[in-house]
Formats: C-alpha cells, sequence, structure tokens
C-alpha cells in the first residue's frame, strides 16, 4: 500500500475545473464562439440562441473552417493555431489564442461541431458530451463552421443553479454581442432569440453600426474622436453630454480589437466630461486603441477582458486629452451646476424679477418639466394629512434611539459660519416658519430645536410611497394622448421595459406595439408631461438599472423608486412658502418620513440644547 496522496486529475476533471473561469454562464459561451468565428476570417456571423442559452447556443459562420483532424484537436486542452511559442503571447493580434475554450465549453454541456474548408469535398462532424466524444465522421455541410451547444452545465447542477432568470442571462448575452458586433462593422451578424430576429446588422460603417445597435437617436449625439501618436492611436465616437445615463452600461473601449475592463482608463473619459455632465451621469464612449502588441500584456485572465499596460499613465493622459479635444471642437460648454454658487446667487436675482404668480406656483421659470409632481402640490390620491402627524412625528424622534442615533451623527458634522452674522429683517422670516436655504434645504422650527429637511430626498419619498399605493391599488387614471408617441429602445432596455410594462400599466400608461423595440405611448397617468414621454422613459430605466443591484428589492419597488428619482424636485428648485408647507406635511404623512428611497436621509434634528452650546 503506497503512502502517496498527490494524483493526477482526470482529463474530465481538469477540464471542468477550467470551464469555472472561462465558461461562467451562458454569455460567455457566446463570446467565446463568436470570437472564434472572426479569427476564422468569417463575412457572415450567425447566432441562434433559446431560453437565453441554457437550452441552446448556435453559432454559423463562413469563415476558413477546419480541416478533419483540426476538428477533433480543438476540443484537446491547450490545442491552439494562434501561437507556437511563449514569445508569441505578445505580438497577439487574434482574438483567442489560449486553447481553452471549447474544451470547457465541451466539458459542461453538449456539443456539435459541422465544419467544412472550402478545398475540401466533404466536411466534419464532431458530438462531444460532458467531455466525452461520441461521433467523429464525415457529414455533409456547407463552407465554414457550425457550433451548436445544447443543455448548458446539464452536468453540473450547482453552477446550473446559479444561473439568474432568463432576462438576465439573455440581458449578458446581448451585452456580449455588443462588444463582439461594435469593433467589426465590416461583418455582418444576425442574431436570433427564440425563432425572433433581434439583430441583423449589415456590413458598415463604425458610426452606422453604433446607431443600429443603440438607436436613432445617436445619429446626431456622436462626436467623432481621432489621434495618432507614437505611443497610442485612438479613433472612434463620444457622446454629446445629452446621452450621458445614469449606468455605466454603454461604455466600451476596445484596444487592438479586444474589449477590455479598465476603470482606470474610464476614469480619463469621465474626467474629460468634468464640467459638461453632471457627477453621478456617465457618458457614452466607442473608443478604439491600437497599440504595440508588445507593450501589452493580454495573458492576465482566461476570459481576456483584463490587461495590463507598459505605459497605463501616459495612455491615461493621451486618452484624457484627446476625449477634451474632441469635445472642445463642437463647441460645448460647461451645463450649470446648481450646487456653483455664483448661480445660486443668480438665481435669487432672478426670483425677485418673476411675478407673484409664479412664485405662488413654486417652480422655476424655464425649467422644463417632466413630471407635475415635481412641483410640491398634492398629489393625485394622497390627502392633505392632518396636523396631528406632526406631533407624532416629535413622539417618535424622542422615543426612537436609532433615529436619535443617526441624526445625532448627522448633528456632529453641522458647522456655523464664524463670520459676523447678516441682520435679519424681521419682515423677511416667513409667517409658516419655513425658510427654504440654497434653493435645497428647508429649515423649520419646533418645540425642541429645528429641523432641516432635505427637499430633494422629501419629494423622492412622497413620490416613492404614492407610486407604490397606486400599483398596489391599481387605481388607474389615464388620459388619452391626442398625438400618440414613439419610445424606441436598444434590446437590453426594451428587455428591461418588457419586464416593467404589466407594472408600468398599472400606473397608467397605455402601450401599443410600434415593431421591433418600439411601443406607441397612447395613454399616460395623470402627472407625466405629453411630449416628453422618450425622455421620461429612458430616465426611469436608467434609474431602475442602478436600483437592480440591490437585493430584497421587489420589482414594484424598483420602479416606484427609479419613478420617484426621475420625476422628484432638483436641487435648485425655488419653493413658495405655500410649496414648502405642503411638502414638509406630505413628508410626515408619509409611513417613513426618514430615508429617501436610494436610503440618504432626509432630515436631521438640531435640539436647542445644541444651539446654546455653540453660544456657551
Amino acid at each position: 500500500m503506497t503512502d502517496d496522496l498527490i494524483q493526477l486529475l482526470p482529463e474530465s476533471v481538469a477540464n471542468q475545473i477550467a470551464a469555472g473561469e472561462v465558461v461562467q454562464r451562458p454569455a460567455s459561451v457566446v463570446k467565446e464562439l463568436l470570437e472564434n468565428a472572426i479569427d476564422a476570417g468569417a463575412s457572415t456571423i450567425r447566432l441562434v440562441i433559446k431560453e437565453s442559452g441554457k437550452s441552446l447556443i448556435q453559432v454559423t459562420d463562413d469563415g476558413c473552417g477546419m480541416s478533419e483532424r483540426d476538428a477533433r484537436m480543438c476540443f484537446e486542452r491547450h490545442a491552439t493555431s494562434k501561437i507556437r511559442k511563449a514569445d508569441d503571447l505578445f505580438s497577439i493580434k487574434t482574438m483567442g489564442f489560449r486553447g481553452e475554450a471549447l474544451p470547457s465549453i465541451a466539458s459542461v454541456s453538449s456539443v456539435e461541431l459541422r465544419t467544412k474548408r472550402q478545398e475540401d469535398h466533404t466536411g466534419t462532424l464532431v458530438v462531444i458530451e460532458g467531455g466525452e466524444l461520441l461521433r467523429h465522421e464525415p457529414c455533409s455541410c456547407v463552407n465554414g463552421t457550425t457550433i451548436t451547444v445544447k443543455n448548458l452545465f446539464y452536468n453540473i447542477p450547482v453552477r446550473k443553479n446559479f444561473l439568474k432568470s432568463n432576462q438576465v442571462e439573455y440581458r449578458n448575452i446581448v451585452d456580449e454581442f455588443y462588444r463582439v458586433a461594435l469593433p467589426y462593422p465590416e461583418i455582418r451578424f444576425i442574431f436570433t432569440a427564440e425563432k425572433t430576429e433581434v439583430y441583423h446588422l449589415i456590413k458598415s460603417s463604425l458610426k452606422n453600426r453604433i446607431i443600429s445597435l443603440f438607436g436613432k437617436k445617436f445619429e446626431s449625439l456622436l462626436i467623432s474622436v481621432e489621434e495618432k501618436t507614437p505611443l497610442v492611436s485612438i479613433r472612434g465616437f463620444a457622446g454629446k453630454p445629452e446621452a450621458a445615463k445614469k449606468s455605466r452600461g454603454e461604455q466600451f473601449i476596445f484596444v487592438n480589437g479586444r474589449f477590455i475592463r479598465n476603470s482606470f482608463f474610464n476614469h480619463a473619459v469621465q474626467s474629460a466630461y468634468e464640467g459638461l455632465i453632471l457627477a453621478d451621469s456617465f457618458p457614452f464612449f466607442v473608443l478604439f486603441l491600437e497599440i504595440d502588441p508588445q507593450r501589452v500584456d493580454v495573458n492576465v485572465h482566461p476570459t481576456k477582458t483584463e490587461v495590463k499596460f507598459q505605459d497605463e499613465r501616459d495612455i491615461y493622459q493621451i486618452l484624457k486629452a484627446t476625449v477634451k479635444k474632441s469635445l472642445g471642437q463642437v463647441h460645448l460648454s460647461p451645463r450649470l451646476d446648481f450646487e456653483h454658487e455664483a448661480f445660486l446667487n443668480n438665481l435669487k436675482k432672478i426670483e425677485t424679477e418673476k411675478t407673484n404668480e409664479e412664485l405662488r406656483l413654486g417652480v422655476k421659470v424655464g425649467k422644463p418639466a417632466d413630471f407635475e409632481a415635481h412641483k410640491p402640490v398634492s398629489i393625485p390620491g394622497l390627502s392633505k394629512p392632518n396636523k396631528s402627524d406632526w406631533q407624532k412625528l416629535y413622539e417618535v424622534l424622542q422615543q426612537s434611539e436609532k433615529s436619535e442615533k443617526q441624526s445625532t451623527e448627522k448633528q456632529e458634522q453641522l458647522r456655523f459660519p464664524e463670520e459676523e452674522p447678516e441682520n435679519i429683517d424681521a419682515a423677511d422670516i416667513p409667517e409658516n416658519k419655513f425658510i427654504q436655504l440654497h434653493n435645497k434645504y428647508i429649515f423649520t422650527p419646533i418645540h425642541s430645536g429645528f429641523i432641516v429637511i432635505h427637499q430633494q430626498h422629501a419629494h423622492q419619498r412622497i413620490l416613492y410611497e404614492e407610486v407604490l399605493k397606486r400599483l398596489k391599488n391599481a387605481n388607474i387614471q389615464s388620459q388619452k394622448q391626442l398625438f400618440p408617441e414613439i419610445v424606441e429602445f436598444n434590446e437590453n432596455d426594451f428587455q428591461l421595459f418588457t419586464e416593467l410594462r404589466p407594472e408600468l400599466e398599472k400606473m397608467g400608461f397605455i402601450f401599443e406595439s410600434a415593431g421591433k423595440r418600439a411601443v406607441l405611448v397612447s395613454g399616460i397617468p395623470a402627472g407625466v408631461q405629453a411630449g416628453n414621454v422618450q425622455n421620461y422613459f429612458h430616465s426611469v430605466i436608467e434609474e431602475y438599472k442602478n436600483s437592480l443591484h440591490q437585493e430584497g428589492k421587489e420589482l414594484a419597488e424598483s420602479l416606484a423608486a427609479a419613478v420617484a428619482i426621475k420625476s422628484g424636485i432638483r436641487t435648485g428648485e425655488i419653493l413658495s412658502k405655500e410649496a414648502m408647507s405642503l411638502l414638509v406635511d406630505q413628508l410626515f404623512a408619509c409611513e417613513n418620513p426618514y430615508y429617501s428611497p436610494k436610503g440618504k436621509p432626509i432630515f436631521i434634528k438640531v435640539d436647542k440644547s445644541e444651539l446654546d452650546k455653540k453660544f456657551d
């Protein structure tokens, strides 16, 4: 009996271990197969999926095909035609090179390969199931290669159970499709899902490829970016500030034709937009960097999306300067910053020039209203609360140790200006004892001190609870559109919209089909302004994307939060006395007046004793 413990793993087990890094989900298989088709020199590539790739993924290309021997060898680990020696790793120009993808895929699924070279009379059929070869024989097929992957992870049920819903897996596949289709506009791509043609991309320019994938709205939103230096050549397109979104999804950087994830370079582009977009927004860009392969290491991770650069800091500076120059050439001016002191002072001057009627409405003149609920007036279905709610609030504040602790932490951060206080005219103090500061905070006294309310967070909470009531009660009040509006989406956003559609209809929207990835909005709920529905939906979907990562949130809650954040009062809104009064009343009638839908504090409480300490 031997005491040896270390043994060589069977090939099938080794392949399954490798599959854990290379094949993480159906989208991983799609990525590897599409990249193989590109390396084969295909001019047309067809992708077919069923059940979001869980039951079927098929990629067909008209590339060079494989010989009978190569058709079998491609399923062996580390068998590749791309490199011969270690030095070749630093001159790679193909998408694949490690020789791990196909054996990893074949070890966790059923794979059928049909391939034929143009010079051969017959093709080759290879069938592998769970890593075991079942068939290897001649067959009749057209030039090129077709790989069919069925029942992914059928032999690893634990991995299969970790897959997300079909909607989530489908969106991941679409993301991978974008990353492969964008850098190769000269290749025709046909993408079919559940027997429905999703995309049919003809050979075109890069700009037309972007428009085909992301929608016609980008036709007027793209800015050409181009620069050549001895270190790096940059080309592609950046979006105008209007194309910026709340999520990072539509940001693409390619190095030598390969999509990469690099937060450092993303930050370079983001920095170029400083002053043009809001701090929590992300610009659209599709940028291609051409770098000497010897100055790039693509062999960092099996997925090949993590890349190391020899001159990363220099490339960062060049990338930032190039994008900034391109933005400057179209004479873009920085957007107004509501937080900026000069702008706030200007608003105060404007305020004095407005009519009493405008001040009474509590709306800043000139700001487009996407959702009338941005005016702090009574929201449909929410009656004006009883003043007794105030006393209940104070009791809760005094009794709740948790709230007291959180408010105390905020109090510790409160600092008063050290310069001489200005003379205060008693006539300037509102009769209803509400004061707006910096068009952002509302101060109001209470018997034990005062509270400071963040008007934006407060209104978001009011809208959030109102939308939830509408969704639960389905108390729909729709108004027919005299001129129905068409709303277009890209594929991923359309899938999100499809997911949200039943809830949106409960809110009072009426939709009709308007072709692929588009709907006709013929009815809207009270409060949504006609004529700006497309912008409204895109903004809501962006906010909804940001809430998807929050665990434990139901769909209705995520949608309500998205609508509230999109529609709420913004920093910089000038509110009338009546508007402030009603906003505060409605806030303290909410079930949870303490936190906004994003979990941010709505108000802080400062005790009179704290003020006494400040003045000894």
